[in-house]
């Protein structure tokens, strides 16, 4: 049976990728930073499920640790002896970053270099995934963009990715590791925190809805990204470390939509006027704004036999249908 090892697994992806793993056998650790709030909503139903391997020994477990914090990752790496370590953790937010940039790169940065020299340490035949970001190819005057693409950070965020992407790649060709990055355009699910755009709009329409809600504060509404669905980009994750040799892939739709689309699309659903309730708040807006990300995923068609399914419209109704379920509502109940 293997082992895998995940930090940020109380995120969106982390999540979604413990369910994949636990789904195909596998005995899965997850690690979480210890704070004055339990953040454990997304892995509750895991945590609560009784996982178990043949002979009865449980398959799902919860470690306090933190990516600033290196001893403690070598020892909990040696403990658990993973097959596999993703790392998923990270100070996630782009506009957070501007605001606690070493915070940002101590984290995301150097969170990495300390999983690896870890992994080092052990001297075991660990595989590792890294957590890359669209955001490290920030502005670009290509249409899409790919594993070839210039990087050109714009953010914190995006250059302590980008750090954490070239960290991998030196240390797969100086020390033989099996690393790969997984290069993410966006990616959006019912599980994305509520800061991220996509997210926002679905849970304001349904506060809307309710009553509970007057007005959206948004930013920069012309910013065009390639939005897929998160459960859908674990599995290619999972895939990247499934191949004989490792390689650094783009995961993506290869279609970009602004924010603006996405309120169109959203509103719509539900019979609704999005200009009636968006106010354009300028503090929303980030001190350098990439206009449009789109990805080009060739290699992982090719190479991983990866592709998107969920649409970009299909997307926009599941989390939709997700938060007004939340607030006691049915679609089906606003559509025409």
């Amino acid at each position: 049976m293997k082992k895998a090892f995940l930090s940020g697994i109380n995120g969106q992806d982390g999540s979604y990728l413990a369910e994949l793993l636990l789904e195909k056998g596998y005995e899965v650790h997850g690690m979480i930073r210890k704070s004055s709030v339990f953040n454990t909503q997304r892995i509750e139903h895991l945590i609560n499920y009784d996982y178990k391997k043949n002979d009865g020994a449980k398959r799902f477990f919860i470690h306090y640790g933190d990516l600033i914090d290196g001893a403690s990752l070598t020892r909990l790496l040696r403990r658990i002896a993973p097959d596999e370590v993703y790392n998923l953790g990270a100070q996630s937010h782009v506009k957070v970053s501007f605001d606690i940039p070493l915070y940002t790169g101590d984290v995301v940065a150097l969170g990495t270099v300390r999983i690896l020299d870890a992994i080092m340490d052990i001297g075991s035949k660990i595989k590792f995934y890294q957590a890359s970001s669209s955001e490290i190819f920030g502005e670009q005057s290509f249409s899409y963009q790919n594993e070839q693409t210039p990087l050109a950070p714009a953010s914190p965020y995006a250059c302590a990715k980008a750090f954490s992407y070239w960290m991998t790649i030196i240390y797969r060709k100086s020390y033989n590791l099996f690393a790969c990055n997984g290069i993410l355009f966006n990616h959006e699910s019912p599980r994305r925190h509520e800061t991220f755009v996509t997210r926002k709009i679905t849970r304001a329409i349904a506060r809307i809805l309710k009553g509970e809600q007057d007005i959206l504060y948004l930013g920069n509404l012309d910013a065009k990204r390639d939005w897929g669905y998160a459960k859908e980009y674990v599995y290619a994750i999972w895939l990247a470390l499934q191949q004989d040799q490792p390689d650094d892939y783009v995961i993506a739709t290869g279609e970009n939509y602004s924010v603006r689309d996405f309120l169109d699309e959203s509103f719509s659903l539900v019979g609704l006027d999005w200009k009636k309730y968006v106010q354009i708040d300028p503090r929303l807006y980030r001190p350098n704004e990439v206009s449009s990300l789109c990805g080009d995923a060739k290699k992982a068609r090719e190479k991983l036999n990866w592709k998107p399914k969920c649409s970009f419209r299909q997307l926009v109704r599941l989390m939709l249908e997700s938060d007004l379920n939340l607030e006691g509502l049915n679609l089906k109940d606003f559509e025409n």
